[in-house]
């Protein structure tokens, strides 16, 4: 906190009508949020603001709790999260400063399903999550099927990584696929749900991402804005993560930033995972490339609503919820802003 580059700011408390924005909360939003979430959604407004004003040119939002299995329908605590941070900010600033195309990339080793729940019909979202693969991993989904709702195909993009994926397999993935299509969707803002669960001493996951692998993420992912997500090795990982993220959003040198037992070359991408990974990337960008063809021709299905029914589990509060949700398939008018597709019940 020291260094001129870099600002500390303090937090403030969310206001319920910023969760209930993005929220429906059972029985009600005072239910869900207590104060540790609303300073934590309250923290990510506070950078919010400092971020479209000027003050900095990106931030980075040190919180807890987490915020990314939060789905639109909140009925209690899914993987630590009991309303999602990032989804808040992001409708956050549509209210306060008209901005419409946003990108949000999690970076977390589980499927941020709370976020692709919430954004999953809406064409100005592009929703990329690579994250541990579901069938080995909480909460099991996050597959490359999963692409968003009729009118918004092709903008959930998953990226289910082989157990035990290193720096490199990341990275190839991030360079491969991630920033051309980022490039290609062309945001006003790109957001990172940086969970730092993927490290490799993490005791709830299987990866083997370093310090070192993170930094160069960001520096390369370049966010406006980035949000803590996961991650619980709270003292082989986080210290040494946070700060190389820190550096590098900072645009200083992190080359000295390393975990005490970490040798370089000590992970190796597996032959086998490389060419697991290879076809995740040509199959997303084929799914990216013909995203507008599968719109029309999944619009074309429906009439003037798209239903789908959903299997809910919360494993902190052991609730298992059903719902039957509805969208109304709104015409896009181009005037100043188009028409989204809108929940009319769940």
């Amino acid at each position: 906190m020291d260094l001129p580059e870099i600002a500390e700011y303090k937090p403030r408390l969310a206001e319920y009508r910023d969760i209930a924005r993005v929220h429906f909360c059972v029985p009600d939003i005072k239910a869900q949020a207590t104060t540790p979430h609303l300073i934590a959604a309250g923290s990510c407004l506070v950078l919010g603001d400092a971020l479209m004003k000027g003050e900095v040119k990106n931030a980075f939002a040190l919180i807890r709790p987490p915020g990314h299995h939060a789905m639109t329908v909140a009925h209690g605590n899914r993987g630590f999260c009991n309303i999602n941070n990032e989804a808040i900010l992001v409708e956050y600033l549509r209210k306060t400063y008209g901005i419409r195309k946003i990108a949000i990339v999690d970076t977390d080793v589980h499927h941020g399903d709370g976020t692709q729940d919430i954004f999953y019909n809406d064409p100005d979202v592009l929703f990329i999550s690579f994250h541990q693969d579901g069938r080995t991993l909480y909460p099991g989904s996050g597959f490359m099927s999963e692409l968003g709702g009729p009118k918004a195909l092709g903008r959930t993009i998953n990226i289910p990584l082989p157990p035990g994926t290193p720096d490199e397999g990341i990275l190839y993935v991030l360079d491969s696929l991630v920033l051309p299509i980022l490039k290609d969707f062309k945001p006003e803002l790109v957001l990172n749900s940086a969970g730092q669960d993927n490290h490799y001493t993490d005791p709830l996951a299987n990866m083997r991402f370093s310090a070192q692998g993170y930094a160069k993420l960001n520096e390369k992912l370049a966010p406006d804005m980035a949000v803590l997500e996961g991650g619980y090795a709270i003292q082989s990982a986080l210290p040494y993560v946070n700060t190389g993220i820190i550096l590098a959003m900072a645009g200083l040198d992190y080359s000295c930033v390393r975990e005490p037992d970490f040798k370089p070359g000590m992970f190796v991408q597996a032959s086998r995972d490389k060419k697991t990974l290879e076809e995740i990337v040509a199959t997303q960008l084929e799914n990216w490339k013909n995203r507008d063809r599968f719109v029309e021709a999944e619009v074309s299905k429906h009439g003037d609503f798209y239903r789908r029914k959903k299997q809910i589990f919360y494993d902190t509060d052991m609730i298992q919820e059903f719902q039957e949700e509805t969208i109304r398939m709104c015409l896009t008018v181009w005037a100043t802003k188009p028409l989204t597709p809108t929940l009319m019940g769940a």
